[in-house]
């Protein structure tokens, strides 16, 4: 399936952070407001660096609060056990019926290192070198229950075949895992795993193993010159460069009313701030320019960042997203329950069943 104007479907997700707030009714009541738009996904960012809930368990209690909308939050490999974030993003995609993704990221402080007494911070070259190697280590410890590895013989008394279970004995870097993993394969296989690629040393990793990249960009052509260098790497790793969405992260402040476009850009935005790029203007300024970058191939989709995350995603979904799906341009519904499904990705092959059950 296609958008009317032969490029692939439109992409959009949006993140749901709240910093101020603890409870996860807020946090609910913007991912329903996201599903009713049909979004893609949302994600809740995560840091050892600062104060507040936990985003991989506020996103476990919005999953059966929710129905379709896919569920991102963001989990560090730095610090943490690759076992155990493999099988709470599994858990994360077994609570959703197939709708987590795992926003990959990394520890750089050294105060956050200190939380953990277990070493110190390190390069990011090094941090993202062994983010890579715990995304690849998970999606071999989710391949080591085969699709029908339990069994449920009552009469038996055998809940799994033991033959469908596989050990993964991966050594990377700095760690080793020898599986299988404690919970069974996700019901989409591999959850989607997603990387911020903006910075030049998140690029292999990302080309490598992301299903989706974000790039926080304030032109179309710093963001196309991304995506392009993003397919060519997945490329040379041997990868199909059309399983790699790669979308666009913008800052919107929709509080302003409508603003007169500059060239090439809606809503006298993005430009550059503190905190990234940042489109300030209307939410119809804000559909013409997602329209036209998506057109002339500059990126697959958006992640947007609302400024004011009450006021600024209800804009962005009763105006810019139904302005969008009024021209054709965006889906009006979803077209399946997975994640993987919205973004238009397969489910993997489960490698050792492809491997005739050599462990």
């Amino acid at each position: 399936m296609s958008a009317p104007n032969g490029r692939g479907l439109l992409h959009l997700a949006a993140a749901v952070d709240q910093p101020t707030v603890f409870d996860a009714g807020p946090h609910v009541e913007a991912a329903r407001l996201a599903e009713r738009g049909g979004l893609d996904f949302v994600t809740l960012d995560d840091t050892f660096a600062r104060p507040g809930p936990d985003a991989l368990a506020v996103l476990s209690r919005v999953a059966p609060a929710t129905h379709r909308v896919g569920l991102v939050p963001t989990v560090t490999t730095t610090h943490t056990e690759p076992f155990h974030v493999q099988a709470a993003v599994a858990t994360l995609d077994w609570v959703s019926r197939g709708r987590a993704g795992w926003r990959i990221d990394v520890s750089v402080t050294e105060g956050e290192a200190r939380l953990f007494g277990r070493r110190h911070a390190a390069p990011a070259d090094a941090l993202w070198q062994e983010a890579g190697e715990v995304a690849d280590v998970a999606a071999r410890l989710w391949d080591s229950w085969e699709d029908d590895a339990e069994i449920r013989d009552v009469a038996t008394g055998r809940f799994i075949d033991r033959d469908k279970l596989h050990h993964v004995d991966f050594t990377g870097s700095a760690f080793s895992v020898k599986g299988p993993s404690i919970v069974p394969r996700p019901p989409q296989g591999h959850p989607v795993r997603v990387v911020d690629a903006t910075e030049g040393h998140t690029r292999r990793t990302a080309a490598r193993y992301a299903d989706v990249a974000l790039v926080r960009a304030a032109s179309s052509a710093q963001a196309r010159a991304v995506r392009d260098q993003l397919r060519g790497l997945a490329a040379g790793f041997g990868r199909d460069p059309d399983t790699l969405r790669v979308l666009v992260s913008l800052l919107v402040d929709l509080g302003g009313g409508e603003h007169a476009a500059e060239p090439g850009h809606g809503g006298g935005g993005p430009r550059q701030s503190a905190q990234g790029p940042l489109y300030r203007g209307g939410p119809v300024d804000l559909a013409e320019l997602i329209a036209t970058w998506h057109t002339d191939g500059t990126a697959d989709g958006f992640h947007l960042r609302p400024v004011d995350p009450r006021r600024d995603l209800e804009r962005l979904v009763n105006g810019t997203v139904a302005l969008l799906q009024h021209r054709g341009l965006f889906r009006t519904f979803y077209p399946g329950s997975t994640l993987r499904e919205h973004l238009g990705l397969a489910k993997p092959v489960n490698r050792y069943a492809v491997a005739g059950g050599a462990s």
